[in-house]
């Protein structure tokens, strides 16, 4: 209880103070392609409920492909590169904290089709805990979307060699929850955008 509540007092204190921001991206978005500032998707979360998380939009609206990014994607547009980059396309994911349906720190809510690749045990673990914007997976893979553009089948390396390493991340996560664990992931996430990249150390 204790952690939702502060979970629901930093979202709200961003959300409060990050509007400015938010709208100069969402006109951003809006003046270099017509449609939506921002993008919303199915996504799994707690015991396996599903939600629609919120993002802006950085590919061009109606884009159609693939679920993954790989390499320099065509479908991105210039202001989506710059926010993928800094991660501020997260940003309206506050909205999904607020919501219930996401926390700051814990396993990135991933699609429907992937969830359901998902290992019994794995499975279990992970949707245990709500979804998070950040967590041990997105440390490791901040490049992620560059190591896909180097392979010639971005979508099975994807699933036989990426996802399985991030569900052993995200396990290892539930495994040594805590909200000193969280506060070092935090901190970590807004060095590796500041272009310091570290990772916490957890064990197995």
């Amino acid at each position: 209880m204790a952690r939702r509540a502060g979970e629901v007092l930093v979202a709200l204190l961003l959300t409060v103070a990050l509007a400015p921001a938010g709208l100069l991206i969402a006109l951003a978005v809006r003046l270099e392609t017509p449609g939506s500032p921002l993008f919303r998707q199915e996504r799994v979360g707690l015991d396996g409920r599903r939600f629609r998380i919120c993002k802006f939009r950085s590919m061009r609206a109606g884009a159609a492909g693939p679920g993954l990014t790989a390499g320099r994607d065509s479908r991105i547009t210039r202001v989506g590169r710059v926010l993928r980059h800094l991660k501020l396309d997260e940003l309206p994911q506050l909205w999904n904290v607020l919501a219930g349906d996401m926390g700051l720190v814990g396993p990135r809510p991933e699609l429907p089709r992937y969830v359901a690749l998902y290992p019994e045990p794995l499975r279990r673990a992970v949707l245990s805990v709500r979804p998070g914007l950040t967590d041990l997976a997105s440390l490791a893979y901040l490049d992620e979307s560059a190591e896909l553009g180097r392979v010639a089948d971005p979508e099975r390396h994807y699933v036989e060699v990426l996802m399985p390493r991030k569900l052993e991340l995200a396990a290892r996560y539930v495994r040594h929850r805590s909200a000193w664990l969280d506060l070092r992931i935090l901190a970590a996430t807004l060095s590796g955008i500041l272009g310091r990249r570290w990772i916490p150390r957890v064990p197995d």
